[in-house]
């Protein structure tokens, strides 16, 4: 991605700035690749065709573009209108305030971002940051949490003090930043005072194991408010199936069936969600496993008009073979026969 910005616009004043200068401070690796030039459109319309990429306006107030490479892969190109040390007055935290020259040379840092690398602090720009853009709010503590730094005193006043405006931004960019959080994450938004605004709370967190999934999370921090923001299919899906779930009366073959027919694909998640003995989960991954390929009788085998009776009749077949109370395809025929609705 960079060889590919240098040879590009070798000769123009271009410059590297934010997350990319940072993780490469910190050693990550480089996903996002983030260009001041003075024609981003002309920049990006250039990489996009030379890196087989998709171009899009990123920000057509600020005038910023966007080439989507695979693997989620970006490189945005931004203005340069007014000199570098301007655009990086604009930014949100000291740590993506830097600036590296495309070309090479000496990094260009207002603001002590390197400092502040070093020290692993979260710092904002400017007292305006968080009124300038309110998303900010998430993005301190989501740093924090992902790089493992802590925030500063100023910031973190300044976040008590502009809590409020936590859901300003649009539902989009609020999901983005809350899907990047760990549980650790959480308890700072609470902490600040930003997820109660938001619809979330922390109760249900300590009884989640350490491993939980980050749509689990998301789940039990905000249970039914979570559809207030624009969520997958998949995320509303685990988010309705683990609310109304259920714990098994027992651990019998019978009861975990029907746990699971209640639950699947996400049965793990809703043990995980109602805080369950660690037998129950042993037992569902057991079931799993143990899980015939094929179904004993297929629909057309009962000799009956198509209707919902013909499902009722293979799901009574199929629990009676996970109780083990008939495992041939003649009992099964034998039990729908018996059971047929008249």
């Amino acid at each position: 991605m960079l060889e590919l910005a240098k040879e590009l616009f070798h000769g123009q004043e271009a410059w590297v700035v934010g997350g990319a200068v940072r993780d490469e401070f910190l050693c990550r690796p480089l996903v996002d690749l983030d260009i001041a030039v003075r024609d981003p459109r002309a920049a990006g319309r250039e990489y996009a065709r030379r890196a087989s990429g998709f171009l899009f306006p990123l920000s057509e107030r600020h005038g910023a573009w966007r080439v989507a490479l695979d693997e989620g892969r970006t490189v945005d190109f931004t203005p340069l209108r007014n000199g570098i040390r301007a655009d990086l007055a604009t930014r949100d935290f000291t740590i993506n305030a830097i600036a590296a020259p495309l070309q090479g040379g000496d990094w260009c840092d207002p603001f002590g971002g390197g400092s502040d690398l070093r020290a692993r602090l979260v710092r904002v720009v400017s007292d305006s940051v968080f009124k300038d853009d309110p998303l900010r709010l998430l993005r301190a503590v989501r740093l924090e949490d992902e790089l493992d730094f802590r925030i500063d005193g100023n910031t973190e006043r300044l976040i008590l003090t502009h809590r409020t405006l936590v859901t300003d931004p649009a539902g989009e960019r609020i999901l983005a930043e809350l899907l990047r959080l760990s549980r650790r994450g959480f308890l700072r938004l609470d902490e600040l005072g930003l997820l109660e605004p938001l619809g979330g709370s922390i109760e249900r967190l300590e009884s989640l194991p350490s491993d939980a999934s980050q749509g689990l999370l998301l789940v039990a921090v905000f249970d039914e408010a979570l559809e207030r923001l624009p969520i997958s299919n998949d995320l509303r899906r685990l988010e309705r199936t683990v609310l109304r779930a259920q714990p098994p009366r027992d651990l019998s073959p019978r009861s975990v069936y029907r746990f699971r027919r209640e639950t699947e694909p996400f049965a793990i998640e809703a043990v995980e969600f109602l805080g369950c003995e660690p037998a129950l989960r042993e037992a569902v991954l057991r079931a799993r496993r143990e899980q015939p390929r094929e179904p004993l009788l297929r629909g057309d085998e009962l000799g009956l008009p198509p209707g919902p009776e013909i499902g009722r009749l293979l799901e009574l077949v199929e629990e009676e073979r996970a109780a083990g109370s008939i495992s041939t395809r003649e009992e099964a025929l034998d039990l729908a026969r018996r059971e047929a609705r008249t």
